[in-house]
């Protein structure tokens, strides 16, 4: 009912770290002209992105004179 009871010889897990095909994997497709240029396009978006969010958002992060002085419309300067 319950099956003969038999030892599992285990050795071939030990000697998978070891072993090596002789199966050569097929090389690599080599992309396209519009693939690499997507990419090109892409990494330079995300760059561009970054620096013109750097740039608008510096002057907001600065601490300048005018964070000293109240700002005064031009409407309330009457002569």
């Amino acid at each position: 009912m319950f099956g003969r009871r038999e030892p599992v010889p285990f050795a071939f897990v030990a000697e998978a770290d070891r072993f090596r095909s002789n199966v050569t994997p097929p090389p690599r497709e080599r992309s396209s002209l519009g693939q690499t240029a997507g990419r090109c396009l892409l990494g330079l978006t995300i760059v561009a992105g970054l620096v013109g969010s750097l740039v608008v958002g510096t002057p907001a992060l600065s601490a300048g004179k005018t964070a000293d002085q109240p700002q005064q419309s031009q409407a309330s300067e009457r002569r």
